[in-house]
């Protein structure tokens, strides 16, 4: 059994995860009641929890899996900053490159429910790059790590650490020394990735980064090609939702992976639960085209839960055991 393969294998890989952390807040409640003071409901919170998310949600599925974990990125020194330190490492997540940038907030993404309904969501962040101070003390960090691991994952939000300068440097030092690097992209220009193991963006980006409409599958492999060209010899792996993922290779025949998973649940972080999950396969010696099948089985298990979600071992071990 593949997955299982993995999960005995995965306790040996180190990981570093490089990019935009969060923290995702969930608050809940019921609403029986429209406030008097506009028409909207009234919330009564019955409970808080925090979540590490974005490229800490990345971390936190490799950990799931069993690898050993270095997360780098950008918090604020603030309250949502100490709760995401203390949640990574409640994980076991090596945090001695994440560093603090006094002039921003702690990307923070707070989801209000009630009822099982989303109300609404309120984010604090800030998505200017960073200082050429702080981009500076961040790549140090890397410095210090990056040829003490097996796999790189680049986790790109948009959120002003993950700079073309960034990816171009952790890419190139990575790649020179035989270790793949994986990438969750958010830039339409996927050639500043160019010369990671595999970059993974889902339907909307793929379409936005080729200039290619995708309405179907028969229109997929064409916007592929164009995304092949711009990111050679990277490999790309286009997440589709509720449709599986597909897997383009330069000279080689695509490959299309179906959905697992019986009902979707929430696809946040799903893409973390991806690209985590290559990178343990690919670290710990696995080829690409059994990477994105292990990829795929995780996939399935994170989108039938609710928010974001890191994967358990349990949990893979019982959807491998369904595909059999």
């Amino acid at each position: 059994m593949i997955m299982t393969k993995l999960l005995m294998r995965a306790p040996t890989v180190r990981i570093l995860v490089a990019g935009d952390c969060m923290l995702d807040a969930y608050v809940t409640g019921a609403a029986t009641r429209i406030s008097p003071e506009a028409p909207v409901p009234v919330v009564e919170v019955a409970e808080r929890r925090f979540v590490v998310g974005g490229a800490a949600n990345v971390a936190a599925n490799a950990r799931g899996l069993g690898a050993s974990v270095n997360l780098a990125g950008v918090t604020g020194v603030d309250d949502s900053g100490s709760r995401l330190r203390a949640e990574l490492q409640r994980l076991e997540i090596g945090i001695e490159s994440l560093i603090e940038d006094e002039g921003r907030p702690t990307t923070t993404k707070t989801r209000v429910t009630a009822g099982g309904q989303q109300i609404v969501r309120f984010d604090a962040e800030s998505r200017s790059p960073l200082s050429a101070r702080m981009a500076s003390q961040l790549l140090r960090k890397c410095e210090q790590v990056i040829e003490g691991v097996d796999a790189v994952v680049i986790s790109d939000y948009a959120k002003g650490v993950a700079a073309e300068s960034f990816c171009r440097w952790v890419i190139d030092r990575a790649t020179k020394r035989g270790i793949p690097v994986v990438v969750d992209p958010k830039s339409q220009d996927l050639s500043i990735y160019k010369g990671a193991r595999i970059v993974t963006p889902n339907l909307k980006e793929a379409a936005a980064a080729s200039g290619e409409s995708i309405h179907s599958a028969d229109d997929l492999p064409r916007a592929a090609a164009r995304l092949l060209e711009q990111i050679a010899p990277s490999a790309l792996l286009v997440t589709r939702g509720g449709d599986g993922m597909s897997l383009f290779e330069q000279g080689r025949k695509e490959v299309h992976l179906p959905a697992l998973v019986q009902e979707v649940a929430d696809v946040t972080g799903a893409g973390d639960t991806v690209v985590a999950t290559l990178a343990v396969a690919l670290g710990a010696g696995f080829d690409l085209r059994e990477a994105a099948t292990m990829a795929n089985i995780a996939a399935g298990v994170a989108v039938g839960h609710h928010g974001t979600w890191a994967v358990r071992r349990e949990e893979l071990i019982e959807a491998a055991r369904g595909q059999e």
